[in-house]
């Protein structure tokens, strides 16, 4: 019989499973081997590729000369979250007309996914055949999808600074010594003021030091706090772990960690941890006056109503608590001040960092495509376009791009000190059991001491964070 190309279900390109055949001997000419050979090497070429099913007889891999970029014909399909369609269409916009110059044939598709129902629309996705080119990924959310071979592997060498790429985003798209996403951008927690508030008890300028900004939240207290019990020097809810896990970090502690049996562990009731959760409830006790028992998830429209001095933020916060359409007060608009946050230990903060990674499913029939996209989108020159939209870019190079007296420049260099969730194969279900949340309004509220809690939190990250 004629052999014209063998294909994976589970997802290789073209590309590859030609080179897969060469290998192994199975000609993609007009060879007619025997079918007890041809059974031989194409369950070869299965166990190279790792495929679950083999299809056969599609178009032929080696018989003619490779097809020209500018004839290329098909389909390219993108998923990204709404961030982009929100605040850098012009990007998008701008890496398809890039795109097209080199592939004129080729049909772009971008599809916009919520954050809350993206995960679940990519599971299903993948379990069928048909799958988009390009996904967006949380930076938290690729260890487990990599380990289960979801992802194609990428060449760091084709993509500009990965050599600089952060490593809260970098280490994310890892695994075995393989990349398997691109880091695309990052967010970093700074510490967000109001500057007409401090101007009223004599503060001109932002804390240095953590020394200096409880001084200064001791004024705001003092002044405001003693007219409005409502008013909150620091908002500070008691279920927000990116920061309580910050001041755990910055105290050299760990939310879980790898032990010697190689299997992850929760780390939080170590001494270090301790004295991180410690330090959080402390400012919290001392300058916090609303509800412990919620998460930060409404922070702009709460420090909208004017009752809180200082938060702990993303920076895009302090121009949403000036937007009522995020039900802030658009007269604050102007009193807003950012900084890098200092932490008890006498350095900045380290920051989580919160980003995304952009990935290429395993399944799709266009990774070479889809990494040229992904290429442009996430070069230099996109990563200018995304400082210009007040985001942090994707390596450490050009964060010196960012404005030091810029919105962004404190998270800047907060991104410097950055980190991420631990890159454990169940962190997703750690995430979802809510522990963190739970075990922090627990100290919060008074319910168990931080070792009590710490211990409890513990046991319960043991039993997911190794789960596949």
């Amino acid at each position: 019989m004629t052999v014209r190309a063998i294909t994976a279900e589970v997802g290789h390109s073209s590309a590859t499973v030609c080179r897969e055949m060469q290998r192994i001997g199975i000609p993609a000419g007009s060879d007619n081997p025997t079918e007890e050979i041809m059974a031989e090497r194409i369950s070869r070429l299965a166990a190279g590729l790792g495929a679950m099913v083999l299809m056969g007889a599609v178009a032929g891999c080696g018989g003619g000369r490779p097809v020209a970029a500018a004839d290329r014909t098909g389909e390219l399909t993108v998923w990204l979250t709404v961030d982009a369609q929100e605040s850098w269409p012009d990007l998008v916009n701008e890496v398809n007309d890039r795109f097209r110059r080199t592939y004129p044939k080729i049909k772009v598709t971008v599809q916009y996914q919520q954050w809350t129902t993206k995960n679940q629309k990519i599971d299903a996705a993948l379990a069928g055949r048909k799958v988009p080119d390009v996904i967006e990924m949380g930076n938290s959310e690729t260890t487990n999808y990599i380990v289960n071979g979801a992802f194609a592997a990428v060449d760091p060498a084709k993509f500009d600074h990965s050599a600089e790429w952060l490593p809260a985003l970098r280490d994310a798209c890892r695994n075995d010594g393989k990349t398997y996403c691109v880091p695309y951008y990052v967010g970093a927690r700074v510490g967000i003021y109001r500057t007409d508030l401090l101007a009223q008890v004599g503060v001109t300028r932002a804390p240095r030091s953590y020394t200096e900004l409880r001084a200064d939240l001791d004024k705001l207290k003092a002044k405001f706090g003693a007219t409005d019990k409502n008013f909150s020097a620091f908002y500070m809810p008691g279920r927000y772990w990116y920061a309580a896990m910050a001041f755990v970090k910055d105290a050299g502690g760990e939310i879980a960690a790898r032990g010697k049996d190689g299997r992850w562990h929760g780390a939080l009731s170590s001494a270090r941890s301790v004295a991180g959760l410690t330090a959080w409830k402390d400012l919290l006790d001392s300058y916090y006056t609303g509800d412990r028992s919620k998460d930060n998830g409404d922070e702009p429209a709460v420090v909208g109503q004017g009752k809180v001095g200082m938060f702990y933020g993303n920076t895009w916060e302090a121009k949403a608590a000036t937007d009522s359409r995020s039900g802030g007060d658009p007269a604050l608009h102007g009193k807003f001040g950012t900084f890098a946050f200092p932490g008890p230990s006498g350095k900045m903060m380290p920051s989580f960092l919160g980003g995304s990674t952009l990935a290429v499913p395993a399944k799709s029939e266009n990774q070479d495509l889809a990494q040229d996209w992904i290429r442009l989108f996430t070069d230099r020159t996109s990563q200018r376009r995304l400082i210009a939209a007040d985001t942090l870019p994707n390596n450490t190079a050009q964060l010196k791009e960012v404005a030091a007296d810029s919105v962004n420049g404190p998270a800047a260099q907060a991104a410097t000190r950055g980190w991420v969730t631990p890159l454990a194969p169940g962190w997703g279900a750690v995430e979802k059991s809510n522990v963190l949340q739970e075990t922090l309004q627990d100290i919060a509220t008074g319910k168990q001491s931080v070792p009590d809690a710490a211990r409890a939190a513990d046991r319960r990250i043991d039993a997911v964070i190794n789960e596949n």
